[in-house]
């Protein structure tokens, strides 16, 4: 293959000029140079030994600088790890969960319950959303124009943060809200004992809990073991998802946390307790199909 260069890049005697073009092995495409595989194994044993000394994750020149004896720069590296399918830039959550014989035996009594109401019954599922904040823009928002979109100031002041406990009535889909300074046993005790008021007394009142620590206390367990008309169902510990609130909770903040303003504590707890009310209007029992078996792959 001949070097090709063009009279303009010749000096005035028509001699070649001074840097000469790169080789070409394709259009647009420089030679890569090969690296030399004990190269590659130090970066795979960089990357996956442990994390640098200093910074949190790995990068393409924080590799280089520590391997600069090779002489490999941040872009051969990046090079490398694209090859090899090495990603140490990315992180998946994962949960290291001991086996629970009674997973699913818990998942099971959960779900016959979200599937068929017991004669003569209630079922609540109850559970907590703390640390909500309170924000309000320190400009006001400009309103969506025909095309143009909603404009949110960026700088905000923050008033506090808010709890709330709920009840969801599974079979009617309505909701019972209340605030909450702290979440410990005694909210807990006075929001059930609330139920046990307001509740019909000649029905017996399922509750789906979670293994939070207000749930499970020995002031909790001792309450509820005074109030017998209490049935307690526990969720299996890590399975959130099979406490219908929280699709309840998933709703608030869609449609109303997310994008609201709030220029108190109080103002936020006013909010929710409206927003509450007007949910119970049109609420509607979840659609629950899971049984508590377990799913197998398609």
């Amino acid at each position: 293959m001949a070097c090709i260069w063009t009279p303009c890049d010749a000096g005035a005697s028509g001699s070649p000029p001074r840097a000469w073009p790169r080789w070409r092995t394709g259009p647009g495409r420089a030679a890569r140079a090969v690296t030399d595989p004990t190269c590659t194994w130090a970066i795979v044993a960089t990357v996956t030994s442990g994390r640098p000394a200093t910074d949190s994750q790995w990068t393409h020149r924080a590799i280089a600088h520590h391997l600069a004896s090779t002489g490999i720069s941040a872009s051969q590296v990046g090079r490398i790890l694209a090859d090899l399918d090495l990603k140490p830039h990315l992180v998946r959550g994962w949960l290291t969960r001991p086996e629970d014989p009674d997973f699913y035996a818990k998942a099971a009594e959960v779900c016959a319950l979200y599937l068929r109401c017991p004669p003569h019954s209630v079922v609540l599922s109850v559970d907590e959303k703390t640390a909500m904040q309170a924000r309000s823009r320190r400009h006001p928002t400009r309103p969506t124009r025909p095309g143009q979109t909603e404009r949110r100031e960026f700088e905000y002041r923050r008033h506090g943060t808010a709890s709330v406990v709920a009840a969801l009535d599974v079979h009617t889909g309505q909701v019972l809200v209340e605030d909450i300074v702290r979440n410990d046993s005694a909210a807990v005790i006075r929001f059930l004992r609330m139920l046990d008021q307001c509740i019909d007394p000649k029905l017996t009142i399922h509750l789906v809990l979670d293994n939070g620590s207000s749930h499970v206390s020995k002031a909790t367990r001792a309450w509820l073991a005074a109030h017998p008309r209490f049935a307690v169902h526990h969720t299996p510990k890590h399975a959130s998802w099979l406490n219908q609130v929280e699709i309840f909770f998933s709703i608030l903040t869609r449609r109303l946390l997310r994008r609201g303003e709030f220029t108190s504590r109080q103002d936020l707890i006013d909010q929710i307790r409206e927003f509450a009310l007007a949910y119970d209007d049109e609420a509607r029992p979840f659609r629950w199909t899971y049984d508590g078996t377990p799913l197998k792959a398609a």
